[in-house]
């Protein structure tokens, strides 16, 4: 792993561990812990929350984790995906492959087959297959729109050895602080490094438009809730988005939170401490519930 990685690691570790230090899941939520969804061992467990008054079958939302692609696990995001649940949605919570050791695209694999494992199994668990939503932040946000796109567009979804489920389509993605367009400026920077663990190639021309999600949205694209906020170090990526999928007639809502005076920071909305988070998380599933 570069040292970009590493340090991102290790930071990433220490603000995680005092945003969550003392939290607990909500007594109302039941979690089924641990259920392997792939092959891969520890890498392809999930848990699965759901509110214990909950009507059967659940709609669900399906988390993909952020964390630079290097970075993260179910642990990491235990307590804003069971406070989720609490909306009226189950939530699958899952572990994926992480780049250096796993190259692109071994985290998009597994993404797939943790949806496969949902609708293979929704019976089993009081889910509803039909009415299945995605949210994802950061890095998470960008591998939830490319998955999003290889679900809706066959010529990109061509591009993978892996298949999504036929006819899979989910009914709307939020994505939050999300990167959606890489690009190289030519120099040993952060991105540099982050692409030389996480593609093959370390970032070819081929590489980068495979992972861009700006350009292969189609107007089959879900309904998206696009987010950032003040603080956010890619807040410039959502803007482009949003106008480009409603330029194709595909309804996105843009949502910007915190201002100068009330910054709030990358990712915001996992802090469950944050009354911005519970407003941001409520704005969220009230979007998803309009496509139930």
């Amino acid at each position: 792993m570069s040292l970009t990685g590493l340090l991102f690691n290790l930071n990433a570790k220490r603000s995680d561990a005092k945003r969550d230090a003392g939290l607990t899941i909500p007594e109302n939520v039941t979690a089924c812990r641990d259920i392997a969804y792939g092959v891969h061992g520890k890498w392809n467990l999930l848990d699965l929350y759901v509110q214990k008054d909950a009507e059967k079958p659940v709609p669900v939302i399906v988390s993909v984790h952020g964390g630079g692609w290097v970075y993260g696990t179910k642990e990491t995001y235990q307590f804003y995906c069971s406070d989720l649940s609490r909306r009226g949605f189950a939530v699958v919570n899952f572990s994926y492959r992480l780049a250096p050791r796993s190259k692109f695209p071994a985290a998009l694999e597994d993404t797939n087959a943790a949806f496969r494992w949902l609708l293979d199994h929704a019976a089993a668990y009081g889910l509803d297959p039909t009415r299945v939503f995605g949210v994802g932040d950061s890095a998470g946000a960008h591998m939830l729109g490319l998955y999003s796109c290889i679900c809706t567009d066959p010529a990109y979804a061509a591009r993978y050895a892996f298949r999504a489920p036929e006819g899979f389509r989910l009914r709307a993605v939020a994505l939050n602080c999300g990167v959606y367009k890489i690009t190289l400026s030519g120099k040993r920077d952060a991105t540099a490094a982050l692409m030389r663990d996480v593609l093959p190639g370390g970032g070819t021309e081929e590489e980068l438009d495979t992972v861009s999600v700006l350009d292969h949205v189609t107007a089959a694209f879900p309904p998206a809730f696009v987010m950032t906020a003040s603080g956010d170090f890619l807040a410039a990526e959502a803007p482009p988005l949003a106008e480009k999928l409603r330029s194709l007639g595909v309804e996105a809502e843009y949502h910007y939170y915190g201002d100068d005076a009330h910054p709030l920071g990358h990712v915001f909305h996992c802090n469950q401490r944050l009354p911005e988070a519970t407003q941001c998380n409520d704005d969220e599933c009230a979007f998803f519930k309009r496509f139930l």
